[in-house]
């Protein structure tokens, strides 16, 4: 399994509307995407570091597709809605990864 990580970066003057992110981008990736393959879509929201602190992370999504091909494939056809939707909530310039899923 191919895992795409969105991570959005705890910044100074940062800017992240959850509600809008969870009830209108997701389910907008969900739709778009389900068709080449997403399987999965786990977020995660930071919430602190150890010791205290603010977290690394605001915002960490996890997608999982069966190959990077299948990813590719959803991005050719609709990777412009998708991250043309991401100012709409926030001012963050996400990071990505991409792993190999082993367990």
């Amino acid at each position: 399994m191919f895992v795409v990580s969105v991570m959005y970066p705890t910044e100074d003057d940062t800017a992240f509307d959850f509600d809008y992110y969870m009830k209108t981008h997701i389910p907008m990736v969900q739709s778009l995407w389900t068709a080449f393959g997403v399987r999965d879509i786990r977020v995660l929201r930071g919430t602190g570091a150890p010791g205290g602190g603010q977290p690394a992370y605001l915002a960490i999504a996890h997608l999982t597709f069966p190959s990077a091909s299948d990813f590719e494939k959803a991005v050719a056809q609709h990777g412009q809605e998708v991250m043309g939707d991401i100012p709409k909530f926030t001012n963050i310039k996400p990071l990505l990864q991409f792993s190999e899923l082993l367990t």
